[in-house]
């Protein structure tokens, strides 16, 4: 048996193909992880969400932003944006299906045995391993809830910016969601920042990379996450990178997670060439 994790597919179905014919993936032996953002951007959202949902046990994805804004358009709580191409998902004969399907997966994945945790963004600073499995529970059980177009009418919005124990309502679950699927850089308080998107050493001199903050609580875990496409595939310690850009035209990034000496693959998404 094999585990393997991949970036954000962003809606591109021919890479995600050639990439698990590259590492000649075995859905009868083999278990495949992915960051997050599975849709747009691409034009085969709809494929892309057909494949791992048929992939069964197999896959183990996680929810990134991208995910949360379809599940919100397709709710009616928001339009779709200039750039989205969700509108193939939310007309397809089985998008009640996918629909719910999608809603019902997890915010972060862990698993013992190789000691590794994977959120689409990153793990907030103060929270511990423990933590951020409990916190992602909570947003999760709402989202798996009949009720659960009140949590994606409420996740928008930038406030508050630093976690509080006492945290409560709707601003808990907002800051939950994202840190989990939005977060890149934070301030030496801890709060989040949410207007610099390139890479590290962009930002403002205020403002350092999550994973870099100086006392980070969750550091005896492995974490994989995605979303920061400017930041690319990096391997720094025990945090992996794995947006590669794909959704830029750059690359699809897939990594072996259950051997002594991690092993990568990358191929171009450059859409027209495979």
């Amino acid at each position: 048996m094999a585990i393997y994790a991949i970036g954000d597919v962003q809606g591109y179905l021919p890479p995600l193909q050639h990439l698990l014919d590259i590492i000649k993936f075995d859905p009868e032996t083999d278990e495949v992880w992915f960051a997050g953002d599975l849709v747009n951007r691409g034009p085969d959202s709809l494929e892309v969400l057909r494949l791992i949902r048929g992939l069964g046990k197999c896959a183990r994805p996680v929810l990134g932003n991208h995910d949360l804004h379809l599940l919100a358009v397709a709710s009616g709580v928001k339009t779709e944006k200039p750039g989205d191409t969700l509108a193939p998902v939310l007309n397809a004969p089985d998008s009640e299906e996918l629909l719910d399907w999608l809603r019902r997966l997890p915010l972060c994945h862990a698993d013992r045995s190789i000691r590794t945790i994977m959120v689409h963004a990153g793990v907030y600073v103060k929270w511990s391993r423990k933590k951020v499995m409990r916190y992602a529970e909570e947003v999760q059980d709402l989202l798996r809830s009949d009720n659960y177009a009140d949590l994606l009418k409420n996740m928008y919005g930038r406030k508050p910016r630093r976690w509080k124990k006492n945290l409560t309502g709707w601003e808990r679950y907002r800051f939950i969601v994202n840190a989990l699927t939005r977060m890149r850089f934070c301030t030496s308080k801890g709060k989040l920042d949410f207007k610099h998107k390139g890479p590290p050493g962009s930002q403002p001199h205020k403002l350092t990379p999550w994973f870099r903050y100086p006392g980070r609580r969750c550091t005896k875990w492995r974490i994989i996450f995605g979303h920061w496409s400017t930041l690319g595939y990096l391997r720094e310690g025990n945090v992996i990178s794995l947006d590669s850009g794909c959704l830029w035209g750059k690359q699809l990034t897939a990594i072996r997670l259950d051997c002594e000496e991690e092993r990568i693959w990358q191929i171009s998404c450059d859409y027209h060439s495979i």
